[in-house]
């Protein structure tokens, strides 16, 4: 083929040009046809439960993922069981499809940023082919030798002296080592070099068992010569053999030398094994740090969570674990240990004398003799264990109710051993260009792109070079990704399960570019998600490269400049679940401005998010938090004004959540609630006295399993049971409400036990639910579903979407007031039975809100939310900020930590982080109000804050 011919495109090789889906019915999509153009830019928009993620995610992706399981044989189908075909009548052009989307976080703490994006990996290599060994010990170079080397080495220095030659076999452990001996003797060798000291072996001998001991195999004495070489290179080789690859001289003088067929300092004698990619693996015994196992923290018990309140006696429960004093045997024990002390049951922890309190918790070996009460005048001599031992013991071989009990008195610290690097020390002294492996996986990425690209072939030796040229591009390539789509903040090391939804969907974006795939339809949900405005261009231009591969990109989206600057738009509605499914507008952005739909109006400024004529005043109080220093944050002070609603701003990894999350949540959450939960390091808190309770509202989810849904989560479902109970045909049978609950005996359907769902287990697949066989989903047994209230059984009650049980039980307060919180937040469309598994972070952290919004407030609370905005439309967030508008009006605090511009033009006060994220970040380099903001030539989101205000 000559290179001047035109290379076909995907389209020409297809012959088609776009994806037609006819018929869509999935959810509550209503029938509809709708064309997307291929190898374009797609996104799909619409009100909050309008029917995007149905089309995007449940219509197209699922007949695509169908589709490709049918090309598998048999055979492997059957291990996969088939799948669904989604509910449309068919779907014309569509190419292999993608899924990028948000719930894919491994929630594993050894899954890392560097092992998901295989830079880690590639890194391991890099240190096992090219590192320089320097000794843990001296500092010093390591050097390598081959066996003449040695040998020569040995003759040019001992030529003609008394040597003795030894091959070590024990270095630095306890043992009694009597089997040693005996395999020793049986070898044929008859001395052994024991802590320094030549000794025969003689029958039975054996050594301490509690000491350390080094122990060698004396294989020769000899005085090294050239013309008896043979015999030299002989001895040299059996030692050798015997040391595994190390072995030892003895001079006239009594020194030891060492030598080694592996890396060793000359100096002290320190060996370590040839590197391998996984002795710098966290993940493998071989690499790991030994104290932790590889993950860089340790559970400990501490001092202060068994004995949190040192003003009590041991009578008054001041040991937390086994409370105030009742007839145990610990506490006869402990009387008995306390008298040498002159302190007894009664005495407050604080006059202990700092032996007792040791013996007490770390316990002794001495006997305890407690007095008998059935054989007077006798003692049982007992061994004291210390209540940390027996902790500790519990926490091992306890049962799992245990060992949740136990995690109230447990402390995550930083590995004493590794410092946090997770690795085995080795490991840590192999570098190239200075660095070990653990600083590079603690730098930011950013800094980590600097360092591989700022001369790093100039720091490096040929031999480095040679070996790493084609590693380091690799590397190169993978890090440039994650430049390309903003997540130059995040470090290689930093657990997975800690990412936002957006960073994870940002990772896989990365690599599916890396890829370099072209034909393919990536379908992504919210990839905007926790980015800032700044960052949301890079974001766009890393989709445009992936467009320009070759790919159809179809993004379910809300974010207004992704959509301006998106090829094709296609919007659904007009309203959520019933009221949409319904495509309300489509075609390019300019001609999608003129159509006149909800998001058509938002976009081209017809509609808008109004700016408050006033901003309030709050009520004069506030929170300063001084000296935080957690993370990236720079020794921050955050004065957070009461009575207001507050938005924290700036780029991603800004120290945004290090600061509100990971820091002044933790501290309130143990003033008001007692919570064990650790804040990252700060000085000093003052002003709590103007707050009475803390709540936060996160994206986690409200349950992991079907059971879970917005009606028990709210506990809508307990006033539910009770009115079904109260019925008369209830109460002929003997009905009480836990015979309308799915989670008890009795009323439920006992097949799938309530879930309404059973779970296919899927080997090496996440599992799958399927309707139940029994109750066909409905959850109950048919016994139960005969009780109805105005024609409709529990299991229909649970169908019914919040609208339609506002308009339900709009004769009972009690009910239909919990029900309208959830339709204030927008979730009017949601069921009441929804699966917690089936609902968004965002829609989870909306049903949170709802629950705390139909508690009484007492006007002193403080709310935290986080992002609340997150697969909001505009005119969901115009809903969102009418009911936060209603909290702040009643005196309450309400802190949002927000990207939104939207929300952030409406706040009363804003505190602004950056100026960068990561090490570049964590100072508050703007606050007030949002006009006040705005003009911060520093902060990137007051740049953006003042074209929302103009």
């Amino acid at each position: 083929m000559e290179n001047n011919q035109p290379i076909l495109t995907d389209i020409e090789l297809t012959g088609h040009d776009r994806i037609e889906v006819m018929g869509a019915r999935e959810h509550n999509l209503k029938n509809i046809d709708v064309t997307i153009p291929r190898n374009k830019l797609v996104v799909v928009t619409g009100i909050s439960g309008s029917g995007k993620s149905s089309l995007a995610f449940d219509t197209i992706y699922a007949e695509g993922q169908r589709r490709y399981m049918e090309s598998f044989s048999a055979y492997a189908r059957g291990f996969l069981g088939d799948m669904e075909r989604p509910d449309v009548d068919k779907i014309e052009g569509l190419s292999p499809v993608i899924s990028i989307e948000q719930k894919t976080t491994s929630r594993n703490p050894r899954s890392t940023v560097g092992t998901v994006t295989e830079i880690y990996d590639f890194l391991r290599l890099l240190y096992a082919r090219a590192g320089d060994a320097y000794s843990y010990a001296t500092g010093r170079p390591m050097i390598k030798q081959s066996q003449d080397q040695i040998i020569d080495q040995i003759l040019s220095q001992f030529e003609n002296q008394k040597s003795i030659l030894l091959a070590p076999v024990v270095k630095g452990r306890k043992g009694h080592y009597r089997e040693l001996f005996v395999q020793i003797a049986k070898l044929g060798y008859t001395k052994v070099r024991v802590d320094g000291e030549v000794q025969e072996i003689t029958p039975k001998m054996q050594l301490d068992r509690y000491k350390i001991h080094d122990i060698e195999i004396v294989i020769d004495r000899l005085i090294p010569s050239a013309e008896d070489r043979f015999r030299l290179s002989q001895s040299v080789g059996t030692t050798l053999k015997q040391g595994k690859g190390v072995m030892m001289l003895l001079d006239a003088k009594n020194q030891v030398h060492y030598f080694s067929q592996n890396l060793m300092d000359p100096e002290s004698g320190i060996s370590y094994d040839d590197p391998a990619p996984n002795s710098f693996s966290f993940n493998s015994p071989y690499g790991w740090c030994p104290t932790c196992q590889g993950l860089g923290v340790i559970e400990e018990i501490t001092e202060e969570s068994i004995l949190p309140d040192k003003t009590l006696s041991l009578s008054k429960g001041a040991i937390a674990p086994i409370g105030e004093y009742r007839d145990l045997w610990i506490f006869k024990q402990l009387e008995v240990l306390l008298k040498p002390y002159k302190v007894n049951l009664n005495t407050p922890i604080e006059k202990y004398p700092p032996e007792a309190i040791d013996i007490m918790l770390n316990g002794t070996d001495e006997p305890v003799p407690v007095p008998s009460k059935k054989y007077e005048g006798t003692e049982w001599n007992t061994k004291y264990e210390g209540i940390i031992p027996f902790l500790r013991r519990q926490q091992e071989n306890g049962t799992e109710k245990i060992q949740e009990w136990l995690k109230d008195f447990m402390h995550i610290n930083t590995c004493p051993d590794c410092k946090g690097a997770r690795l085995k020390k080795e490991a840590l002294w192999f570098k190239i260009g200075d660095k070990n492996i653990a600083e590079l996986a603690e730098a930011d990425i950013s800094e980590l792109s600097r360092w591989i690209n700022d001369g790093l072939e100039d720091r490096i030796t040929e031999r480095q070079r040679l070996i790493g040229r084609e590693v380091l591009k690799e590397i190169r390539k993978r890090v440039g990704f994650l430049l390309d789509v903003g997540l130059d903040y995040l470090t290689l090391n930093r657990p997975l399960k800690t990412l936002s939804g957006g960073e994870a969907q940002r990772i896989r974006l990365a690599t599916q570019i890396g890829t370099q795939l072209t034909g393919v339809l990536y379908i992504m949900d919210e990839p905007s998600i926790g980015l800032h405005q700044r960052d949301n261009v890079r974001l766009i231009d890393s989709l445009k490269k992936l467009r320009d591969l070759g790919n159809t990109v179809l993004v379910v989206e809300h974010d207004k400049d992704m959509m301006l600057e998106s090829d094709y738009i296609l919007d659904i509605g007009p309203g959520a679940g019933r009221h949409g499914g319904q495509v309300v507008g489509h075609g390019t952005p300019a001609e999608f401005l003129e159509n006149g739909s909800l998001t058509s109006d938002f976009l081209s400024g017809r509609r808008a998010i109004e700016i408050p004529k006033k901003r309030r005043a709050g009520n004069g109080n506030a929170i300063v938090l001084k000296g935080a220093t957690g993370h990236n944050l720079k020794n921050v002070t955050l004065k957070l004004p009461l009575g207001k609603m507050v938005s924290v701003t700036g780029v991603s990894g800004s120290g945004k959540s290090s600061l509100i999350h990971e820091t002044l949540f933790p501290i309130l959450n143990r003033h008001f609630y007692n919570s064990k939960r650790e804040p990252l390091p700060f000085k000093n808190i003052e002003g709590l006295e103007h707050i009475d309770k803390v709540i936060e509202v996160d994206q986690s989810p409200i349950g992991r399993t079907p059971r879970s849904n917005p009606a028990t989560y709210t506990n809508l479902f307990s006033e539910i049971r009770t009115l079904f109970a109260e019925l008369p045909e209830a109460k002929i049978r003997g009905y009480k409400p836990g015979r309308f609950s799915f989670n008890v005996k009795g009323g439920r359907c006992e097949d799938c036990e309530g879930a309404g769902m059973k779970k296919i287990e899927m080997e090496f697949l996440p599992d799958v639910y399927v309707d139940c066989d029994t109750c066909k989903g409905k959850r109950f047994n048919r016994e139960t579903l005969e009780v109805r209230y105005k024609g409709k059984s529990v299991a229909d009650v649970l169908d019914m979407t919040v609208e339609q049980a506002l308009e339900f039980f709009e004769s009972i307060p009690k009910i239909h007031r919990k029900v309208q919180t959830l339709n204030d937040v927008g979730l009017g469309y949601i069921t009441l039975g929804q699966h917690a598994t089936t609902l968004s972070g965002g829609e989870a952290q909306r049903v949170k809100l709802a629950e705390e919004l139909s508690k009484k407030d007492t006007g002193k609370t403080l709310y935290i939310l986080d992002e609340p905005t997150t697969g909001l439309h505009f005119q969901d967030i115009k809903h969102l900020l009418h009911v936060l508008d209603k909290l702040a009006d009643k005196g309450n605090t309400v802190l949002i930590i927000e990207h939104n511009l939207d929300v952030i033009k409406v706040s009363d006060h804003v505190i602004d982080l950056g100026p960068e994220g990561g090490n570049g970040g964590g100072r508050i380099i703007g606050e007030g109000t949002p006009e006040q903001v705005a003009k911060v030539k520093e902060s990137f989101t007051g740049k953006f804050l003042k074209m929302e205000l103009s």
